[in-house]
């Protein structure tokens, strides 16, 4: 067992309080991690201030040269991030395979991006007269990451941050705080200036707290439930801190009549069950049209059969879920949503066998018969269960999805190209997968709609989204 340290301005900081991480797969404790205190987050704080002082007026050039360092070295250890992500979060080994090779995807993009930072120019009104508009860093940034994604969450972020010349303090998870010490040890390892970033570790709301209510943090940027970002909004109020809040959803799969069934069916439990259905935009609730629901739903069940579940180091397709509390809240949903007439077709409890003794294990679920009513259909899963449900129309899933509070993505699979022109211009929420599995490509957008967020990372807007504009109007008579 290890133990891991927490770092501040280029120094490794332990202290007498840990966070215990255990494996999702067995419970087994796995490592220990040093907590860091208030006055911990405050010194980060002011030594993010302070390095970003001369960071912010480096070439933006030569900041993407650290970041090309990083993704290198990141992408030399592969193996151990890989192993590192599945002891800590439960994703199966080809999954977090896939994890590494994405962080450095979004690192390496944002360091491309060095030379394209772009401002403007326009006309005047007088003669004599200059008018430009021109991007600056905020200043200090706060990464505010969900369990999930531990790395690839890291590096979605510090990457636009740091090539636009803000710098960063990473809060990771409690859950899963063990990627991003060692995330740091390759920024220390590569000669990251110090208070570039800074990384800080606890349990409670405390540390979080201190850092998004300082006035010292300029920007907020969070993956995490609507909750959470409710709270951080409002912490943030006073000081008018800018805010990148990426939040929870409640992602319809709809299936209509026309449909290409066996595509659908694939993109529908792929979109459900990876990374154990802890994906922000995976497929929460199928939306089926009556015509087909039968023969969709006998497909689904069969392609739900062949899921292996196991020791997610081995050769399997799905591993545990995170935390006994994400357990515990899909059980509850099962439960209450069998009360009220959904049928369990597969799953809807832990799976039989020794193996899945301990751990945070939850059998791949179908649950058919639902109801707008029910907690299935209402609430965010996060997990490993599928609700089915019939419609009897587009029209009718389309007002079901936009009378929601929450709008962060949608799937449509159809072969009548006015009704996927009609979501595009319809459906409120960030994205849209039209005849497509679940994905999320470097150079997209990833954002929410209403309360599933506000702003978003990924691409030439995320980076956008981690400058301000200054305008200048020069008198040169």
């Amino acid at each position: 067992m290890k133990h891991y340290e927490y770092y501040i301005d280029g120094e490794w900081c332990n202290s007498s309080e840990i966070i215990e991480v255990r494996n999702p797969a067995n419970d087994e404790l796995i490592a220990t991690v040093a907590e860091s205190t208030v006055e911990d987050a405050q010194r980060a704080l002011e030594t993010s201030e302070k390095a970003q002082h001369s960071w912010g007026f480096l070439p933006a050039t030569e900041r993407a040269e650290y970041l090309y360092k990083i993704a290198d070295k990141l992408n030399k250890e592969k193996e151990h991030f890989a192993r590192l992500l599945v002891a800590e979060q439960g994703k199966t080994l080809a999954e977090a395979y896939g994890e590494v090779d994405d962080t450095v995807r979004y690192i390496t993009y944002s360091a491309e991006a060095a030379r394209r930072i772009q401002g403007a120019i326009f006309p005047s009104d007088k003669s004599g007269e200059y008018l430009a508009i021109s991007k600056v860093p905020y200043g200090v940034t706060l990464g505010l990451c969900a369990y999930n994604y531990p790395l690839a969450l890291i590096g979605r972020k510090i990457g636009p941050a740091l090539v636009t010349g803000n710098t960063m303090i990473i809060k990771p998870h409690e859950l899963t705080p063990i990627t991003a010490s060692e995330f740091c040890r390759i920024c220390h390892e590569v000669g990251l200036p110090k208070g570039v970033i800074n990384m800080v570790a606890g349990k409670g709301l405390a540390i979080a707290s201190h850092l998004v209510s300082s006035p010292i943090t300029r920007l907020i940027s969070v993956t995490g439930s609507i909750k959470a970002g409710q709270g951080i909004y409002k912490a943030a109020a006073d000081n008018i801190t800018a805010l990148s809040l990426e939040l929870g959803g409640k992602a319809p799969f709809i299936v209509l009549e026309d449909a290409d069934v066996d595509k659908a069916v694939e993109a529908a439990v792929i979109s459900r069950f990876a990374n154990c259905g802890q994906v922000c935009i995976c497929n929460e609730m199928v939306m089926v049209h009556e015509k087909i629901a039968d023969e969709f739903t006998e497909k689904v069940l069969k392609r739900v059969a062949r899921i292996k579940i196991g020791d997610p180091m081995t050769n399997v397709d799905m591993g545990p879920s995170v935390s006994k509390q994400g357990i515990e809240k899909m059980q509850a949903i099962v439960n209450d949503s069998k009360k009220l007439g959904a049928e369990v077709l597969a799953g809807g409890n832990r799976p039989e066998g020794k193996v899945f003794e301990k751990g945070n294990w939850f059998a791949p679920t179908v649950l058919t018969n639902i109801e707008s009513n029910h907690p299935a259909a209402e609430h965010e899963i996060f997990g490993p269960v599928m609700p089915i449900m019939k419609i009897d129309s587009y029209e009718q899933a389309l007002q079901m999805q936009n009378q929601r509070n929450d709008g962060l993505s949608a799937y449509l699979y159809t072969k009548d190209y006015r009704k996927f022109m009609h979501a595009i211009d319809h459906l409120q929420v960030g994205t849209i997968f039209i005849n497509r599995g679940i994905v999320g490509y470097i150079q997209g957008y990833h954002s929410g709609h209403k309360l599933s967020g506000l702003g978003g990372e990924d691409g030439i807007h995320g980076i956008e989204g981690y400058l301000q504009k200054r305008t200048i109007y020069m008198d040169y008579n």
